[in-house]
């Protein structure tokens, strides 16, 4: 069942149906729902676009919408929504995930307008990490990994004694910049922080395999275990 404020909405906003119909949009957008923490993003999108179209600006739906669409890899179609549904409610919760659509239609400079925004929106740290992770693969995709690595290491560059999962895709997505910057042991570095905290967190271990630190991060777990 929806929120009662949610079927409120969609009723309120499609005034030109009938009283029938408004009950079938709401019966729909529940179906959207369901099909969305179902992972059944394509019926999902679906859903959400129909009701949005006799019920517009619903800002669940256009979350829906844009999450399901943002899975499915439809970029422009997630970015539509997300932003919609940013300009409806003023939430921030959802802007890396618009960022990273941005990011994927290679508009590097919006990414960077949306980072300097949300900063200014003074967000929640999980939703603050992952749109500097963002940001900082934007400019790494331009060939600017040394404003990557600035604009992550200022976060990500200390050790923690119990590190949160943001704190690990941090570090990981920093690992992998000075990877890519050829700084081996800097990124090896990294990522045996990663997998000390999480042998199984992304793909670390054949990330230490490949640059040669296996043995450490494998060390380290018998250590633990003893």
């Amino acid at each position: 069942m929806l929120p009662p404020a949610v079927s409120e909405a969609i009723v309120d906003a499609a005034r030109a149906a009938t009283r029938h119909q408004r009950d079938q949009l709401v019966r729909r957008a529940e179906r959207a729902v369901e099909a969305y923490e179902a992972e059944r993003f394509t019926e999902a999108l679906r859903l959400a676009k129909q009701v949005l179209t006799a019920a517009p600006g619903v800002p669940v739906l256009d979350e829906v919408a844009g999450l399901a669409a943002y899975r499915l890899g439809r970029w422009r179609e997630a970015a539509q929504h997300l932003e919609r549904y940013r300009e409806t409610t003023g939430e921030v919760d959802l802007v890396p995930v618009l960022m990273d659509c941005m990011r994927a239609l290679r508009r590097t400079a919006r990414v960077g307008e949306l980072w300097h925004e949300l900063r200014r929106a003074s967000p929640g740290a999980e939703v603050l990490a992952e749109a500097r992770i963002v940001s900082a693969g934007a400019l790494a995709d331009t060939g600017d990994l040394s404003g990557a690595i600035g604009l992550l290491s200022a976060a990500a560059a200390k050790p923690l004694r119990n590190p949160s999962e943001r704190h690990l895709r941090q570090w990981y997505a920093l690992g992998d910049l000075y990877d890519r910057a050829g700084d081996v042991p800097r990124a090896r570095e990294l990522f045996t922080r990663v997998a000390r905290s999480d042998p199984d967190a992304f793909d670390v271990r054949s990330r230490l395999e490949s640059l040669g630190g296996q043995m450490r991060a494998k060390q380290h777990r018998r250590q633990s275990s003893a």
